[in-house]
């Protein structure tokens, strides 16, 4: 036997095994039945097309759907893995599904009653429902059919969500800024200033007037205390010019630690020169 002949004969035994690993169902049968048990449509179910009319539910009208799941093959029951129906509207687009429970010899049976619809049915209209089912399994391929059309009662529409309006475009805001404050004009502003100069000239004034001795004031101990003192008042005039206060803050660091030696250098100088321990 060549290889060629080999190849072609495993081909064949593979398409015939997966053709055979299909499934179908046995007897498919719908019932229909008022809510006093009384039974309106019976009917079996044919693969090949939909029955017609299309089935009507009232809303206490219990629909029965009864169908066994075999192999096409050898015709015994399986129970495939997956098995559910689905309830599709064409017009919106609505859908819903709802498993079907399947035994291990393939039979399985599924119940719509209207008065308690199952929350997987979606919204209904006046239209119909395109109602489908799907198998899957392991070792089969898997199928769908198209079973019938479905009228039920028209539902309330679903309820909107709390949280809906948060899911949409909403309107742009339109944020109101509050305009910058205008500065007053420069002659006001000099006056004030003006004003606050009053007290110094004052004060210089009066202490011309009674000459008091400052013999020390300019004696290297004390002159660089009195440098970082006015550094300081200078920093507070630049702030009110042009700096901020974090900026203020660092540069007041900055300047705290001279004046803190030269301060304590200048008080050890006045002390020795009150007890007579110092001419300068």
């Amino acid at each position: 036997m060549t290889v060629g002949t080999l190849c072609w004969l495993i081909f064949s035994l593979f398409a015939v095994a997966v053709q055979a690993a299909t499934l179908t169902l046995q007897s498919p049968r719908f019932t229909i039945s008022a809510s006093d048990a009384s039974q309106l449509r019976s009917e079996p179910l044919s693969l090949g097309h939909k029955p017609s009319p299309p089935l009507s539910l009232g809303s206490s009208d219990v629909l029965k759907l009864t169908f066994q799941v075999v192999d096409q093959e050898d015709g015994k029951g399986v129970q495939p893995h997956q098995t559910f129906l689905r309830f599709y509207d064409e017009v919106s687009g609505e859908e819903g599904i709802q498993p079907v429970k399947v035994t291990t010899g393939g039979k399985a049976k599924f119940e719509l009653n209207m008065a308690r619809p199952p929350a997987s049915l979606p919204p209904t209209t006046t239209d119909p429902l395109r109602v489908s089912l799907y198998i899957g399994s392991f070792v089969h391929n898997p199928v769908e059919y198209e079973l019938f059309d479905l009228i039920v009662p028209p539902s309330q529409p679903p309820a909107q969500h709390p949280d809906e309006a948060s899911f949409h475009v909403r309107p742009e805001i339109q944020h109101t800024f509050r305009p910058d404050p205008k500065s007053p004009p420069k002659l006001i502003s000099a006056f004030f200033a003006a004003l606050l100069a009053v007290p110094w000239v004052v004060l210089l004034g009066l202490w011309s007037h009674i000459s008091p001795q400052v013999p020390y004031l300019f004696s290297p101990s004390i002159l660089p205390f009195i440098a970082s003192l006015a550094a300081f008042e200078a920093l507070l005039v630049w702030y009110w010019v042009a700096l901020k206060l974090g900026q203020v803050l660092l540069y007041g660091a900055i300047l705290a630690i001279p004046t803190a030696l030269t301060g304590k250098r200048a008080l050890a100088a006045l002390g020795d020169r009150r007890l007579g321990k110092s001419s300068k």
